[in-house]
Order: C-alpha cells, then sequence, then structure tokens
C-alpha cells in the first residue's frame, strides 16, 4: 500500500498530464486526474508508514459516517479536528448575523484562525451552542443512513443505505447492484462540502469480497491516506457482518492534488512548473529526494505569516525520501456495524516514521 500510494504521488508531481490549477479552496494545486490503486487487505492493513497516522481520529470518523450523524460534537468531544474547520466556515456567515463572530473574516487570517479555536471551545464546552451551530448539512452520514427521495405516493421516504447494502449482500452476494453513494443532487447546496468519497460498489463470489470506491477530489497528502485506511477498515466491516472473507480494496481517483501554499510560495509552483517535474522526475533514490527537498527549500519564497502548513508538496518530498516499512495489522471485532466502539478496533505492529504537521486547505 505504502508503495502504491508513493509511486500514484510521484506521478501527480511529474506526469506531463498533471495540471497546475488555482483549486476551489484559495490554495492553488497540481492535480492528476483519472488513476486506479487496489489493496489485497489480507497482506495488512493499509496504513501509511512513511509519517505517523492518527489512528484513532480514523476510527472515530468512520463511527461517525457509520451512526448517520453529521454534527462535529462527537468527533470534537474525542478530539478528532477533521471536519471543524468545514463546520466552522459552513456556520460562520450565519453566526456573523447573530454577532457570535466578527463579520468578514479573511480565511486564513490570524483573526479567523483566533475564531477557528474559540468555536472549536465553545462546541466542546456548550451543547446548545453545538447543537445550533456544529451541524454540517446533509454529508455522509446522512446519506449513507437516511438518504431522502420522493415515493409513488409523493411521499418522502427515507432510505438505510448502508443496511440496505449489508442486506442486499447477506441475500443475494452476486449481484451487480449492491452500491451506496453520498451523492445527492438535491442536497448538495445544503452541505458544508460535496462529497469527496461520493461512491461504493461491492463485490462477491459468496466467499471473498471485495469493495470498489470512487473519490471525485482527493486530497494527496492529508485525505488520502485516511481515505484508504478509512475504507479499509470499512470493507472488513461490512464482509465480516455479511460472513465472507475480506479481500480486496479497490481505490479510484478523479481529481488527486497536492496544495501549493498561498501566495507567492503558491505561484512558484506554477511559475516553476516544468522545473519542479524534471527535478523530480530525476529523482531515484531516497536522498536523490532529500536533494530535491534542499532544492526547494532554497528556491520557494517563504510563507506567508499566519498561512504557514498549506504547502503539501514539501511534506510529500520528504516522504518520499522515508524507506517504506511492513505493514500492520487490524483486527475489528465482528458484531454489526451499529454496535461498534472504538475499543474494537486494534491495531498491532504499527512502526512508522514521525509524523509531518500541515494544515488542511478549506
Amino acid at each position: 500500500m505504502v508503495k502504491q500510494y508513493l509511486e500514484h504521488s510521484r506521478e501527480i508531481l511529474t506526469s506531463p498530464k498533471s495540471l497546475f490549477k488555482g483549486g476551489s479552496k484559495e490554495v492553488p494545486i497540481i492535480s492528476l486526474f483519472g488513476y486506479q490503486n487496489e489493496y489485497d487487505l489480507r497482506d495488512g492493513f493499509p496504513l501509511l508508514t512513511t509519517k505517523k497516522m492518527a489512528i484513532i481520529s480514523l476510527i472515530h470518523e468512520l463511527l461517525w459516517f457509520m451512526s448517520g450523524d453529521t454534527n462535529i460534537k462527537y468527533l470534537v468531544d474525542n478530539k478528532v479536528p477533521i471536519w471543524t474547520r468545514d463546520a466552522f466556515n459552513f456556520n460562520l456567515e450565519a453566526m456573523a448575523r447573530e454577532g457570535v463572530f466578527p463579520g468578514q473574516l479573511a480565511k486564513y487570517s490570524p483573526d479567523w484562525q483566533k475564531a477557528l479555536s474559540e468555536y472549536e471551545q465553545r462546541v466542546r464546552e456548550d451543547s446548545d451552542f453545538a447543537k445550533r451551530w456544529g451541524n454540517l448539512g446533509p454529508v455522509y452520514g446522512q446519506q449513507w443512513r437516511n438518504w431522502k427521495s420522493v415515493g409513488e405516493d409523493g411521499k418522502v421516504v427515507v432510505v438505510d443505505q448502508l443496511g440496505k447494502l449489508i442486506e442486499s449482500l447477506e441475500k443475494k452476494p452476486t449481484s451487480k447492484k449492491i452500491i451506496m453513494t453520498a451523492w445527492n443532487p438535491g442536497e448538495l447546496s445544503r452541505m458544508a462540502l460535496e462529497p469527496c468519497h461520493m461512491f461504493v460498489q461491492v463485490d462477491s463470489d459468496s466467499n471473498v469480497m471485495d469493495l470498489f470506491m470512487h473519490q471525485r477530489s482527493c486530497d494527496q497528502f492529508l485525505g488520502v491516506p485516511f481515505n484508504i485506511a478509512s475504507y479499509a477498515m470499512f470493507t472488513k466491516v461490512i464482509a465480516q457482518q455479511a460472513g465472507f472473507e475480506t479481500r480486496r480494496f479497490i481505490h479510484s481517483f478523479g481529481s488527486a492534488h497536492f496544495y501549493c501554499g498561498t501566495g507567492e510560495r503558491g505561484r512558484w509552483y506554477g511559475e516553476h512548473l516544468d522545473e519542479f517535474r524534471q527535478k523530480v522526475g530525476q529523482c531515484m533514490f531516497p536522498d536523490d529526494y532529500n536533494e530535491a527537498r534542499f532544492w526547494l527549500e532554497r528556491n520557494l519564497p517563504p510563507e506567508a505569516e499566519g498561512q504557514e502548513g498549506y504547502d503539501h508538496v514539501t511534506a510529500i518530498i520528504e516522504q518520499l525520501a522515508r524507506p517504506t516499512r511492513p505493514l500492520p495489522k487490524m483486527t475489528i471485532a465482528d458484531k454489526p456495524f451499529y454496535e461498534l466502539k472504538r475499543e474494537d478496533f486494534k491495531l498491532e505492529s504499527y512502526d512508522p516514521w514521525p509524523k509531518i504537521e500541515r494544515k488542511m486547505a478549506v
């Protein structure tokens, strides 16, 4: 898994098909469209070893998805910050109208960062505040467990897609219609973030089970390692509940990208893209990537004060210079998905390189 992830990352940075674009989050990206990887989960748990991953956060997020919850209170209470910035941005305009926070906060500015920190604290400490301002709209959990459609009589029908997926797998495991989607066109405008990992299909021969997931937008440094591990766990949960052996997780990518940093830092990559591609493309061994990293550090403009950490390119170059280590093992209690707790997920023999800190563009 680590090798596949690193090879994919290198391809994004060096392929002539890659594009430098403005992106949708005020931070430019280097992006490659269209790719696919697969992981045989019998060979080990696909958790990145070239940097330390926050496995507890991964588990809590998956449990949150499967519960149908769309409020960040559960995540914040369990010290999982993954969705806090999206919830803050989603609710900021309404909170400003009511005087909870100042209006016209420039994204990523010191005042924005200060308000974000206060927002997270209030969600943690004030249940009424969290109930009012901690929701993300009808994102993953609601689509997985409470998809809304119109029935034949014109009334709204609620569909538990996850429950039906498992039921279909148990009743007709060879079906080609065992599908779950988070992409609900009628509700996209009410979501804090349109689904990135948007479509799941399960395949089985009544003995082994594979799961395919398509992801439209892929934050290759921060998001994708989480997505791989999360869907590997999800694959195992589904297979166990339906009574099958877990085999493969297949991951299909739309736009897989690295954020380049804000301001002059981000623009530099666009202005020097061909030179950068050539420099990284010449790397064959770990020391070569270290040389490329030092070259970047000598030539890159400094990150703007208060906006450090949005350059993910230097972070992946650092990972490419690190030898991979053996995959860990993950065991999950064999019980219905709605009964699972964090303690039911056991990770063994995980020996990663140190963590590499970067910020998520929102």
